[in-house]
């Protein structure tokens, strides 16, 4: 039933837009930089290392994490993209093949959403005079696929990869001028809670839940990591 009364009615709110399907990315990359290199950070700190030996360290993590980061994403996605290729191939052998077999699946879904069965036949012979139409139904019904959501691999890996390096930043920056272990990683420590905060409450752009527990949410593990980061390398210190 639609809704007439405007005092009721909410705004109408524009959907994210094309970046939507690499906000994977944007999330996991710059908060595996934040997270990972400040509990690396953290540690190294714990083991008793000098400013300029913990700067050493974070930023061989940095480059090491950001490769990595970058690499896997364009594999993955490579490999995820390849096989919705060759799903979308075998459709199409299906569709020159196996028509009918296509047609009755496409009758069932949309049987199945609840339309009434004259309304699913006008669908299923407006599909079937247009090859087109009817791949890209298949594809968005049967696995999900729609062609504005593809993602390219090479930019998935670049939004990974310099996002990882710019989350490293915060705990990084510090040891660049300090002269104290301790000051650079209370500075570190404020410069990635900040970033850990905005990218746990960046995120419920998208999710349209509360930014506040979003946010604390993701400074919390990390808090809970660098405390377990600290101890191992107190006790290296201590120890070793």
């Amino acid at each position: 039933m639609a809704l007439t009364d405007t005092a009721t009615t909410p705004p109408y709110r524009p959907h994210i837009g094309p970046t939507r399907q690499y906000m994977r990315d944007i999330v996991l990359g710059v908060n595996d930089g934040l997270v990972s290199i400040f509990l690396l950070v953290v540690g190294v700190v714990g083991g008793g290392l000098k400013p300029r030996e913990v700067l050493l360290a974070g930023l061989t993590g940095a480059v090491a994490g950001a490769i990595s980061m970058a690499a896997g994403e364009y594999i993955a996605t490579k490999s995820q993209e390849e096989v919705f290729d060759s799903e979308q191939d075998l459709e199409w052998e299906h569709i020159k093949f196996h028509r009918q077999r296509e047609l009755d699946e496409i009758r069932q879904m949309f049987g199945d959403m609840g339309l009434p069965a004259d309304q699913v036949e006008q669908v299923v012979a407006a599909l079937d005079n247009d090859d087109e139409a009817l791949i890209k139904t298949m594809m968005a019904l049967e696995f999900g696929v729609v062609e504005t959501e593809r993602r390219k691999p090479l930019r998935a890996a670049v939004f990974s990869g310099l996002l990882f390096i710019a989350g490293s930043l915060p705990s990084l920056i510090p040891f660049m001028v300090v002269t104290t272990t301790g000051a650079g990683l209370i500075a570190g420590a404020i410069g990635a809670g900040i970033g850990l905060f905005a990218v746990g409450a960046l995120k419920t752009v998208s999710t349209r839940k509360s930014p506040w527990i979003s946010g604390a949410e993701n400074v919390a593990i990390a808090a809970a990591g660098a405390g377990i980061s600290y101890l191992v390398g107190s006790l290296y210190n201590a120890y070793a």
